[in-house]
């Protein structure tokens, strides 16, 4: 018996939820659909669902850290796809999102109709670029974005609560773990980072957040 289809949908705006929701619901014979508007609630469903089919991923749900989330869930479900939607629809947005391990990119100001296309190609097995960004090559990462992406799944986790300002037995309750174990990966993040402190581990992390630059694909 196949298993029902399952998608995930990480956005903070109900009404974009719904819009998703409603492309997607008429338009598959057995799917799943969940919701999640934070980073908390998506964690959770990720923990429950790890055998999700797909990830429909805003680059700007709180507490994502821009590009971070992207290559956390890369790192700790490489089996999953993920297409990030996004408001901000640049060519040097789109190139990272694919590089840093996205499926897809469809950006907000898409038709119903396309963002069907889209999502039908990803769960195909194929890549899915807006228009005018086919030809581009995906943009190489930086020294520091490469460091970041060599952190393990638990270490890049524990970096971006260090982002959210959690002290390390809040951090340690949260996981599971002990203070000295938080240490350990402290450590061990700040020497793979090159850097000596928490702040300046956030200040290396704070590379792949988003240019809050919005240009259009069109504009370009």
């Amino acid at each position: 018996m196949l298993q029902p289809l399952k998608i995930i949908i990480a956005d903070d705006h109900p009404l974009f939820r719904q819009a998703l929701i409603n492309i997607l619901a008429p338009n598959f014979d057995d799917v799943l659909l969940f919701e999640a508007e934070t980073i908390s609630e998506l964690d959770k469903l990720l923990s429950e669902h790890d055998d999700a089919d797909l990830l429909l991923l805003d680059l700007n749900i709180p507490k994502a850290h821009g590009f971070n989330t992207l290559i956390s869930i890369r790192n700790c479900f490489p089996q999953m796809g993920v297409i990030v939607i996004s408001g901000q629809e640049d060519k040097v947005t789109v190139s990272k999102s694919m590089s840093f391990g996205a499926a897809g990119f469809i950006p907000k100001s898409t038709t119903a109709a396309m963002m069907l296309q889209a999502i039908q190609s990803v769960l195909a097995g194929k890549q899915w670029l807006p228009e005018g960004c086919s030809n581009f090559d995906t943009v190489e990462a930086d020294s520091m974005s490469s460091k970041i992406m060599s952190l393990s799944p638990r270490q890049h986790r524990i970096l971006m609560m260090f982002a959210d300002g959690m002290l390390n037995k809040q951090i340690a309750y949260d996981l599971g773990l002990s203070e000295a174990t938080i240490k350990a990966h402290a450590s061990a993040i700040f020497l793979k980072l090159g850097v000596h402190t928490r702040t300046q581990a956030v200040i290396a992390m704070s590379q792949l957040q988003l240019d809050k630059a919005t240009f259009s694909l069109e504009a370009q």
